[in-house]
């Protein structure tokens, strides 16, 4: 049975585990461990700390290493992540002689639909998930993540990376276009993006806009029950964001919401107007009636994402 060592990359922190397992749905947990990330000076150093964790499997002893990383990957070998000091060298800081393969972070959440973490998803929105379609994987957290999975044949997957989080977020009515003009004067963008809205930083932007208190995002969930109108305009951008993914890559096969951002307050997309602003399209397209969402809440859904990746790797090399 196979031995992984799996690693999800964040701007605050990077999760590694211990998989054993022969395909995705049967992958088991052998420990993990959570290192910060920005206490480290360079991806090496953070793997000298991950050495010295007691973590029980390194890098040299797994069959393979998956590293996911919160940006786009060049070569499959090298990432930037635009939120860390440093960046990730597969030749460099691994060496050529341990077998290790490098994703985007959001396409290990992809594969992760397809994992226990994705098999115990939370119903948010009921549907009927076409077995055949594309699924869709969308969530916020320091930024907002994107990725789908198109089916391949009979039972096989291909992730398809995305970084729509860069794209321009489409707001409406007048209170909405005051909101766009806030941003704009607060950063000064040339126009806000979906990373800025449907993130961490988005809710602390939205609080600040309507209430006039300036907080980080963790104290504006602290105080959030106490504020509906956050929360409603919160729900909404979320659900908008969800449903202009779930068009973009006909998600028939159903969307999950994965991402610190939710899992922590689950109430933005249990809200009844994150459900309202999903299901809006025009009348004439029934698509959105019909595909569920599913909420991801297990924390370590990227590694065992990377796992899977990973085992689908080792697939195709036997």
């Amino acid at each position: 049975m196979p031995s992984i060592l799996s690693a999800d990359i964040g701007a605050t922190n990077s999760r590694f585990a211990h998989f054993q397992g022969d395909s995705a749905d049967s992958l088991r947990l052998v420990s993990s461990v959570w290192l910060p990330s920005k206490e480290a000076a360079s991806f090496h150093g953070l793997l000298e700390s991950l050495l010295a964790s007691g973590l029980g499997l390194e890098p040299a002893q797994a069959d393979l290493v998956c590293l996911a990383a919160a940006g786009p990957v060049e070569g499959g070998t090298y990432c930037q992540p635009p939120h860390i000091a440093w960046d990730i060298d597969l030749a460099r800081d691994l060496g050529g002689d341990i077998p290790s393969l490098l994703i985007n972070d959001f396409v290990a959440q992809a594969w992760a639909c397809l994992s226990p973490a994705g098999l115990q998803a939370r119903p948010v929105l009921e549907g009927q998930a076409d077995p055949r379609a594309p699924k869709a994987v969308i969530g916020a957290g320091t930024s907002l993540g994107h990725a789908a999975l198109a089916p391949v044949g009979y039972g096989g997957w291909v992730p398809v990376a995305s970084e729509a989080g860069h794209a321009a977020f489409a707001f409406a009515g007048q209170e909405e276009a005051a909101y766009q003009e806030f941003l704009n004067k607060e950063r000064g963008d040339p126009y806000p993006i979906a990373d800025i809205v449907v993130s961490g930083r988005g809710l602390s932007y939205v609080h600040q806009f309507l209430s006039g208190q300036k907080l980080e995002p963790v104290q504006v969930g602290e105080v959030l029950n106490s504020h509906p109108r956050t929360l409603e305009w919160m729900a909404r951008f979320y659900g908008r964001a969800c449903r202009q993914w779930a068009m973009q890559v006909v998600a028939l096969g159903g969307l999950y919401i994965a991402g610190g951002l939710a899992v922590k307050l689950p109430a933005l997309v249990e809200h009844a107007e994150f459900a309202r602003e999903f299901r809006l399209a025009d009348p004439s397209n029934r698509i959105l009636q019909g595909i569920p969402v599913s909420l991801i809440t297990d924390e370590n859904s990227g590694l065992w994402g990377a796992a899977a990746a990973a085992l689908e790797c080792l697939g195709k090399q036997r």
